[in-house]
């Protein structure tokens, strides 16, 4: 069926699922594909605003708000389109199509005890993501559900055409409530890759977590907060390194006609030849 043949909301409904389809980083690419096909620049304008606000929560899209790193996601949403950041105290609009910052307007935060540890933590978080990740960005934020206060950890880094055939991306999310002496972490890693070179393969792992985690006061809650993340995250990174070289492993056998061992050794053929002549031409050597 052509697209001409669709009526308008099956017509948005069909570019929706696409646009909310596409990699991370690549959501402009597709939204300029898509209006190749459509040719309707009112209605891909419309669903690429409301596509691209859901594309940036999923993947925690960067920004940099007054000097300060802000990860978009559904914790610092606010209504009207309109998103948070407790660090400068400011609310905006963000147009993903444009790459843009609008409507940038004051956004009160009460500064209490339970606002002092939230930056707390932040500063030992970047401290470790500054350690370990080649561009990392982080946001803590601050969080009241019925009644009870929590802190939610955001952790990104990416890499979005750098090397020209994969764009790559690390998230992490970690949420806790503050109490008085035993807190529980839930957290989850996502990471998700596409490659385009010779081949169209999408790799997606995330993994779930839960650890308890003692407060004894505030520098030392947010001392083993980091500490925990970077245990979690090494752990699940040599994982999925161990997971991806078993998978090349196994595509490599298929690719054989018959099993042969893998001996993880560098042969040094110029010697097998060598010896193959001393044994073919022995009057030669």
């Amino acid at each position: 069926m052509s697209l001409s043949a669709l009526s308008r909301k099956e017509k948005e409904k069909v570019i929706r699922r696409l646009l909310l389809q596409a990699p991370p980083g690549e959501f402009v690419n597709a939204f300029d594909d898509l209006c190749l096909l459509i040719r309707d620049e009112k209605l891909m304008h419309h669903q690429g605003e409301c596509a691209g606000r859901q594309h940036c929560q999923k993947y925690s899209v960067p920004l940099c708000l007054d000097g300060n790193p802000v990860l978009l996601s559904h914790h610092n949403v606010l209504g009207d389109f309109r998103f948070f950041d407790q660090q400068s105290n400011l609310s905006f609009r963000f147009d993903l199509l444009q790459n843009q910052l609008k409507d940038i307007q004051s956004h009160g935060v009460i500064g209490n005890e339970r606002e002092y540890l939230r930056t707390v933590v932040l500063y030992a978080l970047k401290l470790y993501v500054n350690n370990h990740y080649p561009a990392g960005n982080c946001n803590v934020l601050r969080k009241t559900v019925k009644n009870k206060e929590f802190l939610i950890v955001c952790i990104e880094d990416h890499s979005y055409g750098t090397r020209g055939c994969w764009n790559g991306l690390w998230t992490s999310k970690w949420i806790f409530q503050i109490n008085p002496f035993l807190t529980q972490v839930t957290g989850r890693i996502f990471v998700k890759a596409h490659f385009f070179r010779c081949v169209n393969l999408h790799i997606e792992i995330s993994k779930d977590l839960k650890e308890s985690l003692e407060i004894v006061n505030q520098a030392q809650l947010a001392l083993n907060f980091a500490r925990l993340v970077e245990e979690q995250e090494n752990k699940f990174q040599a994982a999925v390194l161990e997971e991806l070289q078993e998978l090349s492993n196994e595509a490599l056998r298929k690719i054989l006609r018959r099993d042969l061992p893998v001996t993880r050794t560098l042969i040094d053929w110029q010697r097998i030849l060598s010896d193959l002549n001393l044994v073919m031409y022995p009057k030669l050597g």
